[in-house]
Order: C-alpha cells, then sequence, then structure tokens
C-alpha cells in the first residue's frame, strides 16, 4: 500500500512506536517522547502526535492499551475494532480503553493532532498482592473495549505520566508505579463489575505504624543512591502497594515519590558541594537517564544549574574551611 511503513515487531517493547501500522498520504504518527531507557517497572508509555491518518492498532496480549488526548485537539476520530465503532469531536481528557481482548482495530483521524499520549499497562497490576481486597482474573475479563469517554481522574493520572516523559525527574519510576496501581485501582472500581467497584471504595484496615514507617524511610535514606522500589518499600511496612502509598501520605504529609524527589535533591545538594563527583556521576546515581534532565530538574527546583550551585556553595565551603585553618591573630 502507498506510503505504509515499515514496522517494528508488535513484541518488541523498546520499539519507538509499538502496536501499530500507519498508512496515508500525510505520512505516520510521530513519537514525542517515550518511556524506553527510563527504567519504568510499572507501565509503558509514548506520547505522540498523529497527522491525519488511518492508523490500525494491536494491543498486546499481556496488557490493557490505554489513550489519553493530553493537549485538546478537537479532531473527529473514527474509532472501530471488531463489532464496534465509535465516532466523536475529541477534547483534552478524552479517554480511550482497550482491554487484552480487543486484539486490533483502526483509528481515522480527520485532522493533525498533538499530545495523544499510550498507556501499556501490564496485568500483573490486578494481582489481589496490589489491592486491599481478593480479586482474581475475572476482572480482567469484566473489562471492555470502550468507546471514547470522559474520566477525570483517569486524565489526571495520563497528563501526570505525560509530564513525566517531557521533564523527568529523579523519582519518576517511583511516581509511575504508583500510577499504574492509580490506574489498575480506577479501572477496577470504575468499569468493572458493580460488586468489585464497591469493595474498592471500602476503607483499608490497618496503619503505617511508626515501627514500620521508620523502617521504610531508613530504606529510604540508606538507597537514595539505588534503585528505589514502591514494591520493595510496601513490603518492608507489610502491606499491599495500593495500602502503602495512601498511609504513607497520610504519615510522612508526602507521597513517596514526592519525598523519595526531596531527598535525592538534599543528596545531590550535598554531593555538589563536596565537588569530588562529576555532574554525569550523579546524575546517573540518582536515577536520571542522562546528565541533562538532571540539569532541567535541578535548575526547576533551585533556580541554578548543578554547575552554577557547585561553584557558588562549594567555594563558599572552602572559604570557610580555610578560615578555620588560619590561625587566630593576637
Amino acid at each position: 500500500m502507498e506510503g505504509q511503513q515499515e514496522q517494528p515487531a508488535a513484541a518488541d517493547r523498546n520499539a519507538p512506536w509499538p502496536y501499530y501500522e500507519f498508512w496515508g498520504k500525510h505520512g505516520p504518527v510521530s513519537l514525542l517522547s517515550t518511556s524506553t531507557n527510563r527504567g519504568w517497572s510499572g507501565l509503558s508509555a509514548q506520547l505522540c502526535s498523529v497527522s491525519k491518518a488511518e492508523v490500525r492498532w494491536r494491543t498486546p496480549q499481556s496488557e490493557i492499551r490505554i489513550c489519553v488526548d493530553v493537549r485538546g485537539n478537537k479532531s473527529f476520530i473514527a474509532r472501530r475494532a471488531p463489532g464496534i465503532e465509535s465516532r466523536i469531536v475529541v477534547r483534552r481528557g478524552t479517554v480511550w480503553l482497550s482491554p487484552p481482548g480487543v486484539q486490533e482495530g483502526s483509528v481515522e483521524i480527520a485532522d493533525d493532532m498533538s499530545g495523544i499520549l499510550h498507556i501499556y499497562l501490564p496485568l500483573r497490576h490486578f494481582s489481589s498482592g496490589n489491592f486491599d481486597i481478593n480479586i482474581d482474573e475475572s476482572v480482567i475479563g469484566a473489562l471492555s473495549y470502550e468507546s471514547a469517554f470522559e474520566d477525570p481522574l483517569l486524565a489526571e493520572i495520563g497528563c501526570a505520566i505525560a509530564s513525566e516523559l517531557e521533564t523527568e525527574t529523579s523519582a519518576g519510576s517511583l511516581l509511575i508505579e504508583g500510577l499504574a496501581s492509580s490506574l489498575a485501582a480506577r479501572l477496577v472500581q470504575k468499569y468493572t463489575r458493580e460488586s468489585i467497584g464497591r469493595s474498592m471504595g471500602s476503607p483499608a484496615r490497618g496503619a503505617l505504624d511508626r515501627r514500620r514507617l521508620e523502617r521504610v524511610l531508613d530504606y529510604i535514606e540508606t538507597n537514595l543512591e539505588g534503585d528505589l522500589t514502591l514494591d520493595h518499600m510496601a513490603s518492608i511496612a507489610c502491606l499491599s502497594r495500593f495500602h502503602f502509598a495512601r498511609t504513607f501520605k497520610e504519615a510522612v504529609g508526602q507521597s513517596p515519590h514526592r519525598h523519595v524527589s526531596a531527598k535525592r535533591l538534599n543528596r545531590a545538594k550535598a554531593l555538589l558541594v563536596q565537588g569530588d563527583r562529576s555532574l554525569v556521576d550523579i546524575a546517573l546515581s540518582l536515577s536520571f537517564s542522562s546528565q541533562a534532565n538532571f540539569t532541567r530538574a535541578f535548575r526547576q527546583a533551585t533556580g541554578q544549574a548543578p554547575g552554577q550551585f557547585r561553584q557558588i556553595f562549594g567555594s563558599q565551603r572552602s572559604e570557610r574551611s580555610l578560615r578555620r585553618a588560619l590561625p587566630v591573630l593576637a
């Protein structure tokens, strides 16, 4: 077919634009940002722009595919799957859901669109260990292919994922783990059987007492320059991941990823003042994928680039050390 692009195999999760086939005289989807090489374990995502075109999509067997318009494109879209068709003018926050049972379909796009987020949520998030109730595989079967719809919470989660894609943070992988759990909980609560949804809304039992909280905080402090995961924190607290994220925020006043971000910022400042490690070494040790992303995040948090901070505060530290070393004149 004229204009058709050769695409990567669907099984390749590191491919630039997985699960798509493109054709049409106006060209394919353009990749704006991807979670590839970010170290995310909770989900994978791509932020794309799409020219006026017809796009075929495939949903992988082991993941749920969620699309969110995070910009507000106001394009007319016709979306088709076997036995299903929907037509809508999309706006910011419009959501599309394709569970694993719907393997392929197509989307006809009337006008150019930017800021379309594609989220791939692994089915392992729907295991009982991630929630405060017992659920089974029937939950996945209860999810259904949805015509375009609006869900403010899913849209907010999508915008947070898109923001992390565009501007990497030091605790981005923790943020994504938490958002993945929230996505799964929302899908179970809102888009499966009503009885399951009511159970998800019930208050969870147990709290993050001081002893368990101190264990978690010690683990965070010890591993600021290591691989911090929400699953490991939750296991240290002996809570489900979903319950842990809520009780941690209640106990500390911050979500786990915001707490870790603040701690890593302080660690970055200390390492910069010491002056014996390169900027790229500091960036990678604090879980940034590159020095450029570390510089961007540090400047956003402090108003200074890391090199400027090191020059100013490192020289002040040297002056203080020198004054302490000089003898007191009579």
